[in-house]
């Protein structure tokens, strides 16, 4: 069979830059953490960084209905919704929520233009939040990245469902990833009080799946003539 890659062609196709810059800040920013636990880095001070750092950047219903209630929409306050993904309360935490957004990434990214992934990091994180802060107790922070890590797997899912489809296998297949994670935490949920951050993994899970077909490449063009046939 003939091969037309040019020699200089990579065989992985490369992670794209908004993938990465994200990656690298989730686990830049745990390392910092991690190093000064262990007093490797900023003095006694460093124990408290993280702690510091869920005060000032973690997202809690509190302040949803705080701005609800007195229409206060204040930087401080809505960065919040953007800055939670960044921080874990662990190094494990962040390392499974940060691989699991690059490897979803990476798929997604293969498909999906920068701007759009960008767009569906922003909606999806935001989404969840906002679906938590309404449900979830005031004391129930939310943080760590597993919500974005679920928008990518929600993109993902509805690419699986169009090749399903078009291959003509059962498009349920499609689920399956999303199904073994939910059982695991299911299951972790058991024994563990893991809390109602499932709320806004799920939430970003279907605005990853949601969004899809619009931020895909040619994605407006296909809405705009669905809805010319109704």
């Amino acid at each position: 069979m003939y091969d037309d890659r040019r020699p200089d062609d990579s065989p992985v196709n490369p992670v794209s830059p908004v993938i990465v810059v994200i990656f690298i800040a989730i686990i830049g920013i745990e390392g910092i953490f991690s190093l000064g636990n262990v007093g490797l880095i900023g003095g006694p001070q460093s124990i408290g960084w993280r702690l510091g750092a869920l005060q000032d950047y973690a997202f809690s219903p509190a302040f949803l209905d705080y701005m609800l209630a007195t229409g206060d929409a204040a930087p401080q306050l809505l960065m919040r919704f953007v800055t939670y993904p960044f921080i874990h309360g662990s190094f494990q935490s962040a390392l499974i929520a940060g691989v699991m957004f690059l490897a979803l990434g990476k798929f997604v990214g293969e498909a999906m233009k920068p701007l759009g992934l960008a767009i569906l990091f922003l909606a999806t994180v935001i989404g969840g939040a906002l679906v938590f802060g309404l449900v979830a107790p005031d004391t129930e922070p939310l943080f760590g990245a597993f919500p974005a890590a679920y928008g990518m797997i929600g993109a993902y899912s509805y690419m699986l469902a169009i090749y399903y489809r078009a291959v003509g296998q059962n498009q349920v297949m499609a689920f399956r990833l999303i199904g073994i994670l939910m059982g695991i935490q299911l299951l972790f949920g058991l024994f563990f009080e893991t809390g109602m951050a499932w709320v806004a993994d799920i939430t970003a899970f279907v605005l990853g799946f949601a969004l899809a077909p619009v931020l895909l490449p040619g994605g407006f063009a296909r809405l705009r003539a669905k809805l010319r046939h109704r």
